[in-house]
């Protein structure tokens, strides 16, 4: 177990029975911060349920009714209160009358006090009887996977440390601390820009045609899928940064091939989950930026890599002579 906790060495050996013993040992590690991270999930699952709830738009009943509708009708049993409250302190009505009339007045106030003062949150439905469990555990698992990814990415990482030299351990390095800060960007981004106005272009299209019902399973997944997909989409500057340390590609391609790249990003942006333009314009736009960074990334890698191999050079020149 010690293992575990610091990768192994390149120059270390190790058997078949040694690596299949350190796998076992990561993969309970990861199941065990993966179990710990779903029960903190599941334990505060009203939240995270309550963040996902966000987008909704909504009813466009309550949105039509509530400015001027509920704002009349409070204002109504509120001037009816006060009369019944007026009727109540009069000496000229008997003591019962008045009674009567100070309840009137209580119940009124009441009313008032009850009607909607903004629009109210919409929540999604179930139609399942075990719907609403299996719902919140796979919320609760996707959030856990989101909360344990570092975690997750190092054990990785340091499996496959001991197969990579040492010039390939320098790129993997900063690949896995930016690959989970990546996702996370994505995911943020997603939740934060992209959700909302697709979900209420997607609820609000034709709506007078439709009474629209939102099922739970359905909503969930959708925004889900669409964080997940983001999230990797947001992978892209060390896609290209990879294909540059092959030889692939390099900054200066990237640069003069920007056009048939935009028209990429768009096919790649129409395939990510969600049908409406809302949602593949949102998802686009970001990506476009990406790739713009990816060839500042690009050039200051290509740079470094030049000044390493002149130094280098540089170095074997005496001990050629």
């Amino acid at each position: 177990m010690a293992r575990v906790l610091r990768p192994i060495q390149h120059e270390d050996r190790l058997s078949v029975v040694d690596h299949l013993d350190e796998l076992r040992s990561r993969l309970i590690v990861c199941a065990v911060a993966l179990a710990v991270a779903f029960g903190i999930c599941f334990w505060q699952n009203h939240a995270l349920l309550h963040l996902l709830n966000r987008p909704l738009p909504t009813p466009h009943s309550y949105l039509a009714k509530l400015p001027h509708a509920t704002n009349r009708q409070a204002r109504a049993l509120a001037a009816t209160a006060r009369d019944f409250r007026a009727l109540a302190g009069s000496h000229s009505q008997s003591p019962s009358d008045r009674a009567l009339f100070a309840a009137a007045a209580t119940n009124l106030t009441r009313a008032a006090n009850a009607l909607p003062r903004g629009p109210a949150q919409r929540t999604p439905i179930t139609i399942g009887v075990g719907e609403p469990f299996t719902t919140t555990l796979t919320v609760s698992f996707y959030f856990a996977i989101l909360v344990s990814l570092p975690l997750l990415l190092y054990e990785a990482y340091a499996f496959l440390l001991p197969a990579l030299t040492r010039s390939e351990r320098r790129v993997a390095l900063p690949l896995m601390l930016l690959a989970p800060l990546l996702f996370i960007a994505g995911v943020v981004f997603t939740y934060m820009i992209v959700l909302t106005p697709a979900i209420h272009f997607l609820q609000g299209y034709n709506s007078q045609n439709f009474d629209a019902l939102v099922q739970a399973r359905q909503l969930y997944d959708f925004e889900i899928m669409v964080m997940a997909a983001l999230g990797l989409a947001f992978q892209l500057p060390l896609v290209l940064l990879g294909l540059d340390y092959l030889g692939v590609l390099n900054a200066r391609t990237l640069t003069k091939q920007w056009r048939y790249a935009v028209v990429l990003i768009a096919v790649i942006a129409a395939a990510l989950p969600g049908p409406d333009p809302v949602t593949t314009a949102l998802e686009t736009v970001p990506l476009i930026v990406l790739y713009l960074l990816s060839i500042v990334l690009l050039k200051i890698a290509d740079r470094r890599l030049a000044s390493r191999a002149q130094a280098e050079v540089a170095m074997e020149g005496p001990h050629g002579v």
